[in-house]
Formats: structure tokens, C-alpha cells, sequence
């Protein structure tokens, strides 16, 4: 096989080139367009070489030639907007000369602030990578980010290839794509819904890990990146494909653009945290080959792992938080980025000795930054290291995933039961309490609100909603890992039944437990996350951790049988009530003090009591809501219990005895009980209008695992 020729190129312009910005930068006009400031930082490095292939012609090399504080910088010519590159250091660093090198035999280092990598085959089957120079540009017009208050927030966790590739409306070439997910059938889908934000699962460029070769399965999810400004390319459409990096770019800047239209924010899933170079001694494709000892996390000259992932980045290093930051705000100015959610984010926090800091230089830079602070910050408040569990302790600025209020209200609807029918010991209900307060407690002494906390029942990892009410073990054989990956600790209950059922009563007990968790999540203080597929019941078959089924396992199904459209129907009444409570609080509602309320009354109408909050058996918990500048109050009811119970609805407390005005009636909203018919024969929650009011004090009848929903206007209609 011939050599590939790599021709010398002249070090241009020595004393203009720049250290920064890091990655390949265009210059003033009388440079010309093909021109470019390289920079990457290797500082113990001697020499670093770029290697660089314009359009259509052959491979040329240079020594940068330039170092200043660790980064190699240079002038290139000839390297016009499409041009190939990469570095390559695998040489005496001692020699002035340019080494021999072939592009196309060896895995040159991509660059860590690249903007896109091109994946290609070898002659010999092994894949090889580059970097590529891109250009900015798109017409956005005159859309703008949405801008969504936090408290009007309801998050849509989805993956861009699982949300499509099974929707019969999206046609066959777009289904999986960034096109796919801006079709207008998912839009609407989503303004249905009544969602006003999606986050989607890693969209950076990432890689299969080495276990995954050879076993028919890729990393579906997407958390093992090699590119941290670098679209993932097959998500685009292979029409976008075959035309080239710059369409691939638009594609996805075009599903930003019309989602951002429709008023939908977009979050990105992003995972700082390791990359895809994977253990220490495996393959160097970017960072372990220019900076191993300043990117990585070490110690005694090992690797310092608190990923689980192989490697960790080293936030204690100011360049590696440079790179974080540069790639964040690349995205927000380049793509109109509405927010991150960083994966496994107390490592990003961890300092020069490893140790979580809640006042992280990184994570004060990111909340501050004049740029990122418009945007919406999301942290994963763990990692798998010492001291790794820190939900509720990142400064303001940040919301954090709230896995307490997760575990917690599956407790209360799942795990609980089951003991209650088996007469075993259960909880009481004043982790209930906590949850739907928001989990005040967590967040006070950072300063935050319980708008702080991401309210989550699922997300991409770990059981369905619909797999919650049919498993209690995971069942992961598919993943080939003998079932011993995923959680097993999942607060799960089959009902009975271990996975698929024919049994009508068990079908509608699992689909009612489903609803109660829908809705306890939505009533709740905090901001909602709906995992994609939960809100049309679906179903992993048990699998629950499906990071590598790329497969019907992980796709939504749109198929919409009864199960479905009642599920769906429910989760956008629920979404709906939601809207309009909110739309009748102040603005300053529920963060600023004396703007909100919340009562807590058991099903004699009594106020909850200390020893009421501890006795397990109490197993129905009244919660009103609302503001006393609010025009509207809200009443929930809660029967966690195994036996129907008659209420008695609580009188308001802003209604008191010595009060001149008349206590208003409660108007039911909502039970999550059995769907009635609307009028085209489908599955509907919306009460008709003649539906009773009831009475303060008056009694209501409240079946087993169900929630009723009411308001309480506080004029007369």
C-alpha cells in the first residue's frame, strides 16, 4: 500500500499566532479565509506537530511553532473551512525536524476543542478519526430562546433516535434524526403533551466502549464522548450525511430553530465528567496523547476514577475547566442552547485532592458566567467515588436532579403498598409530605428554593414508569452482562404478577399506581421530569439499564393502544391542571417567602400533627396549596392506602371563623381512578361540568390508590 506524501509547510507568521482561542480559529480578513490560528495545549510536550488535509488535496504537516503556557500555537495557510486535521507527538521531542508521519495509517489526536470529527474505515477495517475546520453561520432568523421560567419549566427527557424511530407519521428517511424530532407530528406531540422543554440524552460526538465491539450492541445512550464540540454525525439524516459536515451541523441547528418556534427549550445531556480514551494505557485519540497527566485525574501516577467510566477529567486543573466552560458557551452562542444537565456532575466539583466543593471554581464560573447564567444549569448530584452522593448541596445558580424525592415517592405508591398487602412493616407518610413540599429541607442550607429540585419518578436509567408497576427484579439478559448491571434496589412492585399480565384487575391497578406517580410528581413543588414513553405507559420488558439496546427495547412504541391513550390522556390532564394553577399564582410564586403556602390535613380534615406525620397507619394525606396573593387555591388528595376511605375536605385556613368571608366550595378537577369516554370514543380525565362542588367539610368518597384533584376559587364564578 503507497505511503501517503506529507508535505512540509512553512511556519507562518510566528510572532502573530495566538495561544488562544484553543482549536483552530479564523483570522482577520487580510489573512484570507483560508488561513487559520491553531492552538492546543500540551505542555509536556517539546513539539507538537498538526497534520492537515484542504478539500481535495494531499496531506501536509507543520510544526506549531509557538508555545506559551503550555499551548502549542501556529499560523497555518492552505487549511480552508472543510480541511481535515489532527496532532500527532509520537516523536523525538528533541528534533526540529518534521517527522515522517502517514495520516492514513496512524490515529492522529483530535483536536479537544474540534467542532466536528469525521469517522472513516481503514483499508484495514480499523475506524479511524479526524478533526475537520467548520465555519459558524446559520439564519435563524428572528427566533429567540424560549426563556421558560423555572417554575413553568416541565422537562421532556428524550433521546433523538429512541423518540422517532418507531413513529409511522415521520417519514422512514427522517425517523431517528434531528429532523426526525422537529417533524411537526412531534411538536405537536409535545405542545399536546404540554411539555415546555426538552432534554436530550448526549448529542456531543461519542464512541461504542471496547466491550461493546463484536457483540451486535453500540452505546445507545451516548455517555462516552470523544468530541465536546462536535455534533453527534449519525443522528443527522443520511441526506445530511452524504452532503457533509456543514449539513450535518444545519440539521441539527434546524430541529433547535423550529422547537425553539414551537417555544420548546432544548437542554443538553453533557458528560464533562470522562472521555472515551477510556482506562489508563488504552488507545490515546485526543487528550491521554497531548495532556494525560493535566487532563486526568491522578494520583502516585495513577488514574483517580470516580466515574466508573475508566478515567475522570480533572476539574482541579483551570484548563480543563477552560475546555468545559469554552465548550458550554460554544454551545449557547453556535446552537441557542437553552440549558445542560451534567452527568455525574459532583466530579466536575471535586478538587485538586479529590474532594467534592460546593464553591468549585467550575461550578461558580458556570452559574456567573454572563453567557451561561441565562441558561438553565442541571446537575447529576453523584458520582461513584468517596463522599459522591451531594443532592441538595451545589450553590444557587444550580438545580439538581432530586433522587431523594425520586425514591421516595416510589415508596410511597410501589414499595409501601406491597408491604401493606403482604403485613409487612411500612413507612409513614411523612416522606410523602417531604416529597411533594419540594424537599425543602434538602435545599435550605444552600441557599435554593424547592425550585431547585428536579422532581424525577424515571429517567433514561433505571425502570420504565409502566416497568415500576410489573417488575420487582430487573431483568437485563438481553444486555449480555448475565443480568449483574443495573440497579437492583429499584422500589418496584409487580402487583402481583412478574411482567406481563392478562389479568384485567392487575392491568388496571398497575396502570392506576402509574398515574398516581404521574400525578404526585406534577402536584409537587419543584420543577417535573418526564422520561419520553412514560406518559404513553412504555414498557423495557424489565430491562433496566438499556445504555446498549439501540433496538425496539429503548424505542418508543407509538402504536397507542387503550393502555396508551389513557396513560397519555391522563398525563396531559395532569399537565394541563398543572398550567393553570400556575397561571392564577403571582409571578414570584412559590420562591419568594410569604408568596406561598401549603397545608397538610388527613382524611378527617384535621391538620397533620407529628405523631399523625409518624404513624404508618395513616395512608391518606389531604395537601392544599397556593399563595395569599393567589387567585386560586389547589387541593390534592392522596390514598396510598389498601382500602377505600371517605375524606372529609378541609376548611381553608384563609377562610377563618373570624373571617367575613364566606369558605368557597371545592371543585373536583381530576381522579385518577377509571377513565370515563369522551365524545370520540376515547380514554379522557376532564369531569364534566355538572359535576358537584363540594363543600368544606363535606365527605368524599376516595378509592384505594387514587388522587383527587380540586380547586378552590377564591372569587365566585
Amino acid at each position: 500500500m503507497p505511503s501517503t506524501v506529507v508535505e512540509s509547510a512553512g511556519a507562518l507568521g510566528t510572532a502573530l499566532s495566538r495561544r488562544f482561542p484553543l482549536g483552530v480559529s479564523k483570522l482577520p480578513r487580510e489573512h484570507g479565509a483560508d488561513t487559520a490560528n491553531v492552538a492546543v495545549y500540551a505542555p509536556a510536550k517539546g513539539h507538537v506537530v498538526l497534520c492537515y488535509q484542504a478539500p481535495g488535496e494531499q496531506w501536509k504537516a507543520m510544526l506549531l511553532p509557538d508555545v506559551t503556557d503550555g499551548v502549542h500555537h501556529g499560523l497555518v495557510t492552505g487549511m480552508p473551512v472543510g480541511s481535515h486535521y489532527g496532532f500527532f507527538t509520537d516523536f523525538d521531542s528533541t528534533s526540529t525536524e518534521v517527522p515522517v508521519v502517514d495520516p492514513e495509517s496512524v490515529q492522529l489526536l483530535l483536536d479537544p476543542h474540534g467542532h466536528y470529527i469525521d469517522e472513516r474505515k481503514s483499508d484495514d477495517g480499523t475506524v479511524k478519526y479526524t478533526s475537520v475546520r467548520m465555519e459558524s453561520g446559520f439564519d435563524w432568523g428572528t427566533v429567540k430562546r424560549p426563556k421558560t421560567p423555572w417554575r413553568n419549566t416541565v422537562i421532556y427527557e428524550a433521546h433523538v433516535r429512541g423518540q422517532t424511530m418507531l413513529h409511522p407519521e415521520i417519514p422512514a428517511e427522517i425517523r431517528g434524526t434531528y429532523a426526525g424530532m422537529a417533524h411537526p407530528v412531534m411538536i405537536k406531540h409535545l405542545l399536546e403533551l404540554g411539555v415546555t422543554a426538552v432534554e436530550l440524552l448526549p448529542l456531543h460526538f461519542h464512541i461504542d466502549e471496547p466491550h461493546l465491539h463484536g457483540t451486535g450492541m453500540r452505546n445507545y445512550w451516548g455517555y462516552n464522548t470523544l468530541g465536546f464540540f462536535a455534533p453527534q454525525v449519525d443522528y443527522a439524516s443520511a441526506e445530511a450525511q452524504a452532503r457533509g459536515p456543514q449539513a450535518v451541523q444545519d440539521e441539527l441547528k434546524g430541529m433547535i430553530k423550529l422547537l425553539h418556534m414551537a417555544g420548546i427549550e432544548v437542554i443538553l445531556d453533557v458528560v464533562y465528567n470522562h472521555t472515551a480514551e477510556g482506562g489508563q494505557g488504552g488507545p490515546a485519540l485526543s487528550w491521554r496523547g497531548l495532556a494525560e497527566e493535566q487532563y486526568y485525574r491522578m494520583r502516585d501516577g495513577n488514574y483517580v476514577d470516580t466515574t466508573g467510566c475508566g478515567n475522570t477529567l480533572n476539574f482541579g486543573n483551570p484548563h480543563v475547566i477552560k475546555m468545559a466552560m469554552d465548550s458550554l458557551r460554544y454551545w449557547v452562542e453556535e446552537f441557542h442552547i437553552d440549558g445542560f444537565r451534567f452527568d455525574l456532575a459532583v466530579s466536575l466539583a471535586r478538587n485538586g485532592v479529590h474532594e467534592f466543593n460546593r464553591e468549585h471554581p467550575f461550578l461558580l464560573a458556570a452559574s456567573t458566567d454572563g453567557l451561561l447564567a441565562s441558561t438553565k444549569l442541571i446537575s447529576e448530584p453523584w458520582d461513584v467515588g468517596y463522599g459522591g452522593w451531594q443532592t441538595g448541596n451545589f450553590p444557587t445558580g444550580w438545580s439538581d436532579w432530586n433522587d431523594s424525592f425520586r425514591d421516595q415517592v416510589r415508596g410511597v405508591w410501589l414499595s409501601d403498598r406491597a408491604a401493606q398487602f403482604e403485613g409487612h412493616h411500612h413507612d409513614s407518610l411523612g416522606k410523602l409530605g417531604d416529597a411533594l413540599g419540594g424537599s425543602a429541607g434538602l435545599f435550605v442550607e444552600s441557599g435554593r428554593s424547592p425550585m431547585a429540585s428536579v422532581n424525577l419518578i424515571t429517567a433514561h436509567d433505571g425502570f420504565t414508569l409502566a416497568d415500576l408497576t410489573a417488575y420487582n427484579c430487573k431483568h437485563n439478559e438481553d444486555n449480555q452482562e448475565g443480568n449483574r448491571d443495573g440497579h437492583s434496589d429499584n422500589r418496584s412492585w409487580n402487583h402481583g404478577v412478574e411482567g406481563i399480565s392478562e389479568d384485567p384487575e392487575v392491568v388496571a391497578q398497575r396502570a392506576r399506581t402509574a398515574r398516581n406517580l404521574m400525578a404526585t410528581m406534577l402536584l409537587a413543588l419543584g420543577v417535573p421530569m418526564i422520561t419520553a414513553g412514560d406518559e404513553l405507559g412504555r414498557s423495557q420488558g424489565g430491562n433496566n439499564n438499556a445504555y446498549c439496546q439501540d433496538n425496539e427495547i429503548a424505542w418508543l412504541d407509538w402504536s397507542l393502544d387503550e393502555e396508551a391513550r389513557t396513560m397519555l390522556a391522563a398525563t396531559q390532564r395532569l399537565l394541563q391542571i398543572r398550567k393553570d394553577f400556575l397561571a392564577e399564582q403571582p409571578s414570584s410564586y412559590p420562591t419568594r417567602g410569604g408568596e406561598s403556602f401549603i397545608h397538610w390535613f388527613g382524611a378527617d380534615g384535621l391538620p397533620m400533627t407529628d405523631e399523625r406525620w409518624g404513624n404508618p397507619h395513616e395512608r391518606v394525606l389531604t395537601m392544599l396549596i397556593g399563595s395569599p396573593n393567589g387567585q386560586v387555591d389547589g387541593l390534592a388528595v392522596f390514598n396510598t392506602g389498601i382500602t377505600d376511605e371517605s375524606v372529609v375536605l378541609p376548611a381553608n385556613p384563609r377562610f377563618a371563623h373570624d373571617s367575613a368571608e364566606e369558605p368557597r366550595p371545592y371543585m373536583l378537577r381530576m381522579t385518577t381512578g377509571t377513565p370515563s369516554l369522551h365524545d370520540d370514543g376515547g380514554p379522557t380525565f376532564r369531569l364534566p361540568r355538572s359535576t358537584p362542588l363540594i363543600p368544606a367539610g363535606g365527605t368524599v368518597p376516595v378509592e384505594a390508590n387514587t388522587v383527587q384533584i380540586y380547586r378552590n376559587d377564591l372569587t365566585a364564578r
